[in-house]
Formats: C-alpha cells, structure tokens, sequence
C-alpha cells in the first residue's frame, strides 16, 4: 500500500509539473497574474483531494480517480493540437496510471474495511 500511495504523489507531481510547464513556459497567457490564476485552477482538484487520497480515504480516493479523467481529457485535447504533442502524450500516460492506481488503492482499502468490519467513514456502504 505505501507503494501505490508513493506512485499517487510521484503521478500527481508529474501532472502538476507538466501542467505548470505548459502554463508558463510553452504557452503562457500575456500577464504573470492570469498565468497563476490558470495553474491554480488547473491544479484544484489534485491538490483538493490529493491530501485524504494519501490517508487512504475512500472518498478522496475515488473523487482523485475522477478528477484524473479530467486530466485525460486534456492531454487527449493537447494530443491533436499541432505543437503541444509530446506534452499530451505525457499527460494522457500520467492521467491513465493515476486513475488506475488510485482505483485499485480504493479496493484495497475497501476490501481492507469489510475484513475488519468496521468502516473508518461514516456513511460508507
């Protein structure tokens, strides 16, 4: 487990890293302050729920899983633009591994909570 938990925080990183590359160095937007606006809307939901992901909280793990599709998404966006493909490549491969880390870490932990018989979130079923 602290391996897959490794492998979230070194993927994440990487998608924060690339996304700041791109942000404000391959493409910038004119002025600094809309650049940093843009990363830290870009890097919101990494960074929202990146924290409870590596307590192993269901929840987080699951809405990280969804919010690398949005990451997907936007490497597959890069992947057809005409300068930006190495990039999309990149992002689609660390999306992808983090989505599918992140889904087997939340069955891990799943199938850990109904060994032990009791669930350390209210309101999971």
């Amino acid at each position: 487990m602290k391996g897959r938990l490794f492998l979230l925080l070194v993927l994440s990183g990487s998608l924060v890293g690339i996304i700041g590359l791109r942000q404000f160095f391959i493409s910038p937007w004119p002025s600094m302050a809309s650049n940093l606006i843009l990363f830290a809307i870009l890097t919101a939901p990494l960074t929202l729920t990146l924290p409870g992901a590596l307590r192993g909280g269901t929840r987080s793990l699951l809405l990280l899983c969804l919010a690398s599709m949005f990451y997907f998404i936007d490497g597959v966006l890069e992947l057809f633009g005409p300068s930006l493909f190495y990039l999309g490549v990149a992002e689609v491969f660390f999306a992808l591994t983090l989505c599918a880390i992140s889904a087997l870490l939340l069955r891990s932990v799943r199938e850990r909570q109904s060994v032990e018989g009791d669930s350390s979130e209210p309101g999971d079923a």
